[in-house]
């Protein structure tokens, strides 16, 4: 195949207009369903958010549901409902953003890193169970891409050893595991609902449980600490209708009924948005799987997976390039990737901790020639094509 002149060295570029690799999609019902919150009596804690929790135990199967702010504030309330602090430690891959580890630094616990799976990039089961010590109080799973973790093993691990299993689902809202819908399988599920997800509220995220326990100690980790339910009150016998109760240290991470509006819109696309991302990324399997120099992440046959992400992973061994040249020459053919995740502890603050490179030399090996291409049910089949021509272009230009 004879090598089309690249973009960055001033051949023409594939498309004139620059695609990003996410992008919200936003309709005239979601306009209108926030219009009507805004017209109404509560932009925040209206009964918009009820709504909304009521909606994603149905999105779920799990039987209770706290909205918070975003997915960070998710984690952290995971985290305090399940007794973490002081001296205990928290099992987690290093190849997510940076909340799936800073949530255990949050409530003074320790992060320790286990390494992926190669194939899936998901974070490795054995590798979890030889990070184990006495100090082990939890392990925050991460769905990476959206593909769900290996469930079954990862519980009977957490079983054994009794720990809590939070699974940090901020890229798996549609997800199924065996046919069961991510959010009823961990103890405890943390969405994400930033733009560039499946469904969005513009910034929110959800801790789902079907634990009344833990249930309750998640509301109150988002909700100031504070009780208004008389029934729950220590001192308020005989106190009038203002009375409330802060009863344990909270934080104000609620979300407000505008935001709550535009999540249960997008919720009602849940299944179109996840079959027009099942589309695309069966486009990008059937154009790269028999590419060389192109690693296509696998999927576990368990996993019906709404995918937040489509990662491809140069092998570098085969390319006369490196990934930032890849990644700039991609961007030059106006289609902008982007790079999912630098692993958590190369950053200063984690080095500064004592932790060090080489501690999970998969994930860091798969860092090293990953990068996420545009994934979002808006895209066109135009698009999609184009992006496909692009990343051709580059390798065929860059292949040895």
């Amino acid at each position: 195949m004879e090598k089309e002149k690249l973009a960055i060295h001033g051949g023409t570029p594939v498309r004139e207009n620059k695609i990003f690799y996410g992008r919200q999609w936003i309709d005239d019902d979601d306009v209108k369903a926030v219009t009507d919150v805004l017209k109404g009596d509560y932009l925040t804690c209206g009964p918009t958010v009820t709504l909304l929790e009521k909606r994603i135990c149905e999105v779920t199967g799990a039987k209770y549901a706290v909205s918070v702010s975003n997915g960070t504030a998710a984690l952290h309330c995971a985290c305090i409902a399940a007794g973490i602090g002081e001296g205990d430690e928290v099992i987690t891959t290093p190849l997510t953003f940076a909340a799936s580890a800073n949530c255990a630094v949050y409530v003074g616990a320790k992060p320790v890193f286990a390494d992926v799976n190669p194939d899936t990039y998901n974070i490795d089961p054995d590798s979890i169970e030889a990070h184990i010590t006495e100090k082990t109080k939890a392990v925050v799973a991460v769905d990476y891409t959206g593909q769900a973790v290996e469930h079954d093993r990862i519980r009977e691990i957490c079983d054994k050893h009794g720990l809590i299993l939070i699974i940090d689902a901020a890229h798996a809202i549609g997800t199924r595991y065996n046919g069961r819908p991510e959010g009823s399988i961990g103890d405890m599920t943390c969405f994400s609902f930033h733009p560039v997800k499946t469904v969005t509220s513009g910034e929110g995220g959800a801790i789902t449980t079907n634990d009344p326990e833990l249930y309750k100690k998640l509301h109150l980790a988002s909700q100031h600490g504070i009780v208004r339910e008389p029934s729950e009150f220590y001192f308020g016998e005989g106190q009038g209708s203002w009375y409330y109760e802060m009863q344990t240290l909270g934080y104000n991470y609620r979300l407000t009924d505008v935001q709550a509006a535009l999540l249960i819109s997008q919720l009602s696309k849940l299944d179109k948005f996840s079959t027009r991302r099942k589309e695309i990324v069966n486009k990008y399997n059937q154009a790269f799987n028999d590419i060389p120099e192109i690693i296509v992440q696998k999927e576990i046959p368990e996993s019906d997976t709404t995918r937040h992400l489509y990662i491809i992973q140069l092998n570098l061994d085969k390319l006369s390039c490196n990934r930032k040249e890849f990644f700039d020459a991609m961007a030059a053919e106006n289609v902008q990737c982007q790079v999912h995740y630098v692993p958590v502890y190369y950053f200063p603050f984690y080095e500064k901790k004592g932790y060090h490179r080489g501690l999970c030399p998969v994930a860091e090996k798969i860092y090293e020639g990953i990068m996420s291409i545009p994934l979002y049910p808006l895209m066109s089949d135009k698009d999609v094509e184009d992006v496909i021509t692009a990343v051709k272009k580059v390798v065929n230009w860059y292949k040895k």
